[in-house]
Parts: C-alpha cells; structure tokens; sequence
C-alpha cells in the first residue's frame, strides 16, 4: 500500500498548487472591462455587486474624505438596471463586451431620464426628451449610465468650477484643479468610480483632464462620433470621445460611439472611415519602426514635466520607434488663435439651437441664459454663484455673428491652412504621428476667486491645434513627477487615423504601466478578491 500512497500524495502535490495556479484575483483599482467580464463569467461577480463597489466608492471620497466633488447626479435606476442585465446575461448572454459596465457622463450629454445641465444650476432640472445618440448607443450595449458628473459651466474655464456643483478636486492633489471642462470624468476615474468616461473636447477639454488625472482619453476626429444631444461650446471645434483608464477600454468604447447621424451632417465624412471595433488594432508590438516627430514647442514651462516627457521618448525608442526630434509647430499652426476666436462667434447660434430643443420653462438664448444665471448672489445648497461665465455669455451677445467676413474667412479658409500646416509638417518628415506632452506644466492650485474671473489667463497649450484642424489625438499616461502628479504623452496624426494611433499608445502603456492612483482614494473593503 505504501508505494500507492506515495503516488497518491505525490499526485495530489501536483494537482494542489495547479489548481492554486488556476485562482484568479479581481482588483477592482486596476480592472479593466475584460477583468470584469472574467469575473462575472466565473460566477464570481454580479453587475449589480459592481455597480455597488463603484457607489460605495462615490460615497466614500465623492463628497467625504477628499471630497473630490465630481458627481453631480447618481443615476437612481443603476441598481435596477445592473439587476436586469445579470438576468438577461444568464438567460440570454452578454449583448456586448460593454454589458453591464459602467459609464461616468459628462454632464454635457444629453440623458433622459437624468438632467442635463450643462454644469449649470440655471439647467439643474432640465430633463431632456431623448438620449444624445451616442449614449443611446452605448446603452444598446447593456453599458450603464452610473452618473453625471461636474464640468466647467457650458464648457468655458478649464478649472472644473460650475455653478450647479461648485470645484471639482484633484484625486492626486485635493489643492489642484482637475482641469477641465471634463474635470469630473477626469477626476471620476482616476479615483476609480467606474472604468469608463465620456468628455467633450473644444480646445482641450478630454485631453487636459486627462492629463490632470492621468488616464487615458480619445480626442476623436471631428465627425467620427456624433455631436448631437451633446451641449454645444463651438461646433467646429467640437467632439464628444471616451475616457479610460486604460487604453483597451478607451478603444473599446470608441467603437459603441461611431456612426453615420442624419441628424449630424460632419459624420457623413466619417462613412467608410469608422469601425465599430478599434480594440483589433491594438498591438504590444506597434511601435517597431514608427516614426514619431517629437513636437518641442513649449519646452521649458515646466521642468518636471520635460523630466518625465524626456523618459517617455527613451522609453518610445527602447520600443522600437523612430524619434525625428526637435520639432515645432509650422507659424500658421501655432497662429491658430487667429483661426479660432472669430469661429467662436457660433457659440450664441449653437446655444440657440440647443436651448430650443428643451422643455419648455427654460432659456431660450444665451442672454436669457446670462440674465437667470447672474441673478445667484449666494449659495443656495450645492448651487454656487458663478458671475464670471455669465458675464462672458453676455458679451458673446455683442460679438460679430457668423455672416461676418472674419468668421467666413476663418471657417472656409483659416481651419484649411492649420490643417495644412500640421500636415506639411508630417509629409515632410515622413512621420506617423506627432508626440508631444499633453500639457506643458502641472495642473494649477484651486484659486478661491475662480468664480469671479472673467478673463482668466490661458494656460499654455498646444491641444487646440488639434481641434483647428479636426485631427485625432490619443493620450496615455508617461510617468509622474516628483511631487507625484500624473504626466500623460498624446499621439497624434491625421484625420481617422485613431486605428494607429492608439496602437501606438496600446504598445507605450503594456510596456510601462504608468498609470498610477491617488493616495487620497485608497480601495475599500470588498474590491479585492480571489475565485
């Protein structure tokens, strides 16, 4: 009997540590879409278990602990929702990779059954009729709405302040903005509220909160996802694009978001040039042989960030890219402020076309908007004053409209020679991207007297050049400084050539995993667990 047992015990030491090696670990601080999807295939998870971890998190550090203040509205039905889509994912599967996954959305777009206000509390209950199309999109693939999240109002600041929430805090510095206008998607996942944001972007606005709070974010081209049912800021410039934590779940939520809109006549030039599925061109290997112009324009405004920027491109060559160096913008693209204040005379035009399609009881103009909104002289609850945007709303009525020569010059002629200058600059160096540091210097400390400023000086910035000229741009996270603030590096190429651009960005984050999350927001129990 003893050479049996032997065998046995010899085969049970085998099989032991297999079946040890078998165990997975959920983490909810680094899951990813498909580590979710894992965990509920192997029973060890629900989506409304995850939807309660993502809540609990909100409650904890949303307006307690640091009180980052990113949310503006928890969707009541989620719970419900994620109940509905466990039912119909044992009955019937999953409709999609998305199904029963979590989604922050910026406050800009439109939601039915949740106010849209435009980070406005002069829009603190205006429900729309319908969902914007690309939130009916991403809910047709069992995503779940989780919540509306804070902004700078009607997308003008850059700082995360708006009057129907007040200042959204920096996960990784409570002390600093989150930058905005997506300051609360921003904010929101790098805090982990959920795995996946949407943000709008004018001149900046995914990629500086990205930035900010080091995730990943897709300033689409201009047309490849539909801007209807998003509040408009100036539509030539405008796009609305997912916000990730990690590059896979970005690509993934991209594709839910593309398509053809009747209603949206710039995605008609996206047909043929869209897919519904940008995760088949993420490749680890992406970057053997790439050229890549290193753009240096604004070099030297923040000495950390240079530090981190500088690490990355070793970093991008170790991986086979090749680093054309020391570039800079050609006069016309850096002139583009030239091109973009006269188009910023569409602004009362969009606002008028948006506002007529709400509920009646609500403004109908810019200047009506203005005149509701300076009427707050003090805080009432959550609601904050915030004269300063108003008072720009009010000029803006004063501005040049849009049958102006400067305006007609600017739209026909101006937005053309940004984009041919941007792309000179790549033919003549055979490039396939451009890679630059999203931002030049860390995100600002919270000043108290943001509400009152109306002309705030401009960060320096080279992200609207992008939005002049309607081009991609891919950001990823690259590091940290030495006071532990994120740095991001943004990718970026012609029009629809997202595919390639965030392969390279894919390639950049599985080889360094730079991502990092803040010490203000540590996990909760619960969000760990092996099965």
């Amino acid at each position: 009997m003893k050479p049996l047992l032997t065998l046995a015990l010899s085969l049970g030491l085998l099989l032991y540590p297999t079946a040890r090696a078998a165990a997975a670990t959920f983490d909810l601080e680094t899951a990813s879409v498909q580590d979710i999807q894992a965990a509920v295939d192997a029973g060890a998870l629900t989506y409304e278990r995850l939807v309660q971890l993502y809540q609990a998190r909100i409650q904890a550090y949303d307006k307690q602990g640091p009180g980052l203040n990113a949310v503006i509205t928890l969707n009541p039905q989620a719970l419900e929702t994620a109940r509905a889509l466990d039912r119909e994912f044992r009955q019937q599967g999953r409709r999609s990779p998305l199904h029963g996954i979590p989604i922050l959305a910026k406050d800009n777009y439109d939601t039915a059954d949740m106010p849209t206000s435009g980070g406005s509390f002069v829009l603190a209950k205006s429900v729309p009729y319908q969902d914007a199309p690309t939130i009916r999109q991403l809910r047709q693939a069992g995503a779940i709405i989780l919540a509306k999240v804070n902004m700078d109002e009607f997308a003008h600041g850059g700082v995360g302040f708006s009057s129907r929430l007040g200042q959204t805090r920096n996960p990784h510095d409570p002390r600093r903005i989150p930058n905005g206008s997506s300051g609360g998607t921003g904010a929101g996942l790098a805090a982990w509220y959920a795995p996946l944001g949407l943000g709008s972007d004018t001149g900046g606005s995914i990629r500086g909160p990205s930035f900010a709070n080091g995730v990943v974010g897709i300033k689409p081209t201009t047309g490849l996802v539909s801007r209807s049912g998003i509040m408009p800021c100036v539509l030539s410039f405008d796009t609305g694009g997912p916000m990730a934590r990690t590059v896979y779940d970005a690509a993934l939520a991209l594709g839910f978001m593309t398509g053809v809109d009747p209603n949206d006549p710039l995605t008609s030039t996206s047909a043929g040039l869209f897919f519904h599925d940008y995760t088949r061109f993420l490749d680890k290997q992406s970057l053997k042989g790439v050229r890549l112009g290193v753009i240096r324009d604004l070099a030297g405004t923040d000495p950390e960030v240079d530090r981190v920027f500088q690490a990355s491109l070793k970093e991008l060559e170790q991986l086979g890219a090749v680093l054309v160096d020391d570039l800079h913008y050609p006069e016309m693209a850096l002139a583009r402020t030239g091109v973009s204040n006269p188009i910023r005379a569409e602004v009362k035009d969009n606002y008028l076309d948006y506002l007529g399609t709400l509920r009646p009881g609500f403004p109908r103009t810019i200047t009506e908007l203005a005149e509701q909104g300076l009427k707050l002289t003090a805080p009432q609850g959550e609601f904050k004053p915030h004269p300063s945007v108003f008072k720009r709303f009010l000029a803006l009525g004063q501005t040049p409209p849009t049958t102006s020569i400067g305006y007609t010059y600017a739209k026909q002629y101006g937005m053309k020679a940004v984009q041919g200058a941007v792309l000179s600059l790549i033919q003549e160096h055979r490039l396939d991207a451009l890679v630059y540091p999203t931002r030049p210097a860390r995100p600002e400390l919270i000043d108290p007297k943001t509400p009152e400023i109306v002309e705030r000086p401009r960060s320096p910035s080279l992200t609207n050049i992008a939005n002049v000229a309607q081009f991609p741009d891919v950001i990823v996270p690259a590091g940290a400084t030495a006071d532990g603030l994120p740095v991001t590096i943004s990718f970026l190429g012609p029009a629809y050539s997202e595919p390639r651009l965030l392969a390279y960005a894919y390639g950049y984050e599985q080889a360094t995993h730079h991502r990092i999350s803040p010490s203000t927001t540590p996990a909760l129990p619960g969000e760990r667990f092996e099965y």
